[in-house]
């Protein structure tokens, strides 16, 4: 998922450079997206792991 989340990260960055700005803003959204989502589940399996 951390993978995905950089993907679209460096896509929104090569979007944003050639000129596509909505593109771009769509891709840096599901990068947060996808970063959060990830965040978060290595929370959950941190804290449940331990046990």
């Amino acid at each position: 998922m951390l993978g995905y989340s950089l993907l679209f990260l460096v896509f929104a960055l090569i979007a944003a450079a050639l000129g596509f700005g909505a593109l771009a803003g769509l891709a840096a959204n599901i990068a947060k997206v996808l970063f959060i989502v990830f965040l978060i589940a290595f929370a959950i399996s941190f804290l449940l792991g331990r046990r």
